[in-house]
């Protein structure tokens, strides 16, 4: 019978105290899509893996 009537403190406690937090829901910023302002050159996306086979050439 005690234990009966602890399990009823706690589970009226716990509610209580889980339903005293509610506040109002942050929202996240809208996300915008930037755009590249300089259109990127053709030489920019080969100029990485040509270092990649130079260096690979230095150590063989």
């Amino acid at each position: 019978m005690k234990n009966l009537v602890l399990a009823t403190v706690f589970a009226v406690a716990a509610t209580t105290v889980s339903a005293s937090g509610m506040s109002e829901p942050e929202m996240d910023a809208p996300i915008v899509a930037s755009t590249m302002d300089a259109a990127a050159g053709s030489s920019t996306g080969i100029l990485i893996p040509l270092l990649i086979i130079a260096l690979i050439a230095v150590v063989k």
